[in-house]
């Protein structure tokens, strides 16, 4: 099977949209799913600054969502033909986390996620002259008209919901929000900081405000202030003399919970400040240097912890991130712009500026 899909060669030359190959039918369990809109995650982009530990050539893509077009069968395939459906990150299933209901710190999660794919076999897809590319990314690969995926990623969706748009759904998006609902299990009369007005942070804004917590946002940029405001956060400027002493102002006392969504030490130690005593700041964006924490910042019970895909099972957060968005109550689609899969390039140079929050892709379609 031939088909589009854009092609990273090399960490530092752009996406190149060509022609590839899929050599593999569906197995049990798998399903190829027509990718509607693919979002672009930071992640996606990070590979560039990966020093040369992930393969290459590979097609990215990791937020993708769709219809399914073939299915493998198997027992654990419940998922039929002509099914809207969600993609979300990998996971085995079967061992004591995922049996835990925790699937993001699957045991297998790095193999499976990092250009994971059945082990007996080649990697499925080939570029125009024969050559391989790298597994399937995050289960995916789904920067591409179509993606072979374990039917263990997809999330069935209602075929009303506009499936194009619904990818980020099944990482950023869910990211932030899983914080919110998950992991701090926010609620009305609690407080929140999110550090960070990206995709990932105002996702958080969104369901916190959803939750009925009041939540302050931190950002450097005027742009992203402003829509966290729309969403219900109060902006301060990460600029902001005496940071932790205006955001305990804000929250009567401080913030039970901080979302870091930066990767910044300073703002990190900042919102380890203005929790209040036992409060607890989580961690999304991966670290690439140490992290050193001042004096004080865990005293009277605070605490600090790493936080993985919202700590979400996605059949359960996306069902009802989809159900609150058509509430009126989580509007992810005021975040995103689309672009044409052969525009992936323009994409990324928008996001890496900050002139979109979440870009999605959109392959041509063969079923319109």
């Amino acid at each position: 099977m031939r088909f589009q899909a854009a092609v990273l060669r090399s960490y530092e030359d752009p996406f190149t949209v060509e022609e590839v190959t899929l050599r593999t039918e569906p197995a049990d369990g798998e399903i190829l799913v027509e990718i509607a809109g693919c979002g672009m995650c930071r992640t996606d982009l990070t590979v560039r600054r990966s020093a040369g530990r992930s393969p290459l050539p590979a097609v990215l893509g990791h937020e993708g969502a769709g219809v399914v077009v073939w299915t493998g069968g198997g027992p654990d395939t419940a998922i039929d033909v002509g099914d809207h459906v969600v993609l979300s990150f990998d996971s085995c299933g079967h061992c004591r986390n995922c049996r835990g209901a925790a699937p993001a710190y699957c045991d297998s999660f790095a193999s499976l996620n990092l250009f994971g794919g059945r082990e007996e076999d080649e990697p499925p897809l080939t570029d125009a002259t024969g050559r391989a590319l790298a597994p399937r990314w995050f289960g995916q690969s789904s920067f591409a008209e179509y993606a072979l995926v374990p039917a263990r990623n997809a999330v069935r969706v209602d075929p009303a919901l506009p499936v194009e748009l619904l990818g980020p759904l099944g990482c950023g998006f869910l990211t932030g929000a899983g914080a919110v609902l998950n992991t701090f299990g926010a609620g009305p009369g609690d407080t929140l900081v999110v550090l960070g007005a990206g995709a990932v942070g105002l996702a958080a804004v969104m369901a916190a405000t959803a939750a009925g917590a009041l939540t302050v946002a931190v950002d450097r940029q005027p742009g992203r202030l402003a829509l966290a405001e729309r969403f219900g956060a109060i902006p301060l400027p990460a600029e902001t003399v005496g940071l932790p002493e205006r955001i305990r102002r804000l929250t009567d006392g401080g913030a039970q919970y901080a979302l870091d969504t930066t990767a910044s030490s300073p703002l990190i130690n900042d919102a380890l400040r203005a929790l209040r005593p036992t409060g607890s700041l989580g961690l999304v964006a991966r670290l690439h240097t140490a992290l050193p924490l001042e004096p004080g910042t865990l005293d009277r019970g605070r605490s600090i912890r790493h936080i993985c895909e919202g700590d979400a099972v996605p059949g359960l957060l996306i069902p009802r991130l989809t159900g609150l968005w058509q509430a009126g109550r989580f509007p992810f689609d005021q975040l995103i712009r689309t672009y044409p899969l052969a525009d992936i390039n323009e994409a990324e140079r928008d996001c890496d500026a900050g002139r979109v929050v979440k870009p999605v892709l959109l392959p041509e379609r063969r079923s319109r």
